[in-house]
């Protein structure tokens, strides 16, 4: 039976508690190495990434008020261009009346009128191009497409004329005169076009028919 109160022989090592505990559970300590951490970033190189980005957003921004600036004026110019083609286009019911009104006397009437009659068709020819002016003042022309090949984007054709002395797809006969309103298609000609005369060229030299 062994003494509890027995102490252990002179010249024996003491070992820690904590020593033996560490045996117990097979942990051994691990010698320090020193700092692991990184160094810091280069603060030049920080410096002139954060630069290039900057200088990259205000490129971008530059050229989106660029573009801003581009589109404003576009939209400006068509505005003051094209802000008055529903009014235009009102007006030209009021310049085609006036023209019916005046071809409405032919030339030997017009020398029998009296003196009034005769004054009074004079005002109107006046106000008609007057009128005329004031239209092509703000961009709106008058056009009137005699002898020219039929254009289906500027004109319409009311009907064909059986015409061999005239090429055909020319315009013969116009009924109503077209508008442009600066380079739009404001109202079309109302036109007659030539059929079964000879047939233009590439070069626009007209060629005999084959029938």
């Amino acid at each position: 039976m062994t003494d509890p109160t027995a102490r252990p022989a002179p010249g024996a090592a003491e070992r820690p508690a904590d020593a033996d505990a560490g045996a117990a559970t097979g942990d051994t300590a691990t010698p320090a190495t020193g700092d692991t951490a990184t160094p810091d970033a280069d603060p030049a190189e920080a410096l002139a990434r954060e630069a290039a980005e900057y200088k990259d957003k205000l490129l971008r921004t530059l050229a989106e008020m660029e573009n801003l600036r581009r589109r404003t004026e576009r939209e400006v110019a068509d505005a003051r261009h094209y802000g008055i083609s529903t009014f235009a286009r009102d007006i030209l019911a009021v310049a085609d009346n006036m023209e019916r009104a005046l071809q409405a006397l032919d030339a030997e009437l017009r020398e029998k009128a009296d003196a009034a009659t005769k004054a009074l068709l004079d005002g109107v020819e006046l106000t008609e191009r007057e009128l005329v002016k004031v239209l092509e003042k703000h961009g709106v022309k008058r056009f009137e497409p005699i002898g020219e090949r039929f254009d289906p984007n500027l004109h319409q054709a009311m009907f064909e004329v059986p015409d061999a002395s005239v090429p055909s797809g020319q315009v013969v006969q116009v009924m109503q005169p077209g508008y442009m309103i600066a380079d739009r298609i404001l109202r079309p000609a109302l036109v007659a076009v030539a059929k079964g005369g000879p047939k233009p060229s590439a070069a626009g030299q007209p060629q005999a028919n084959d029938n």
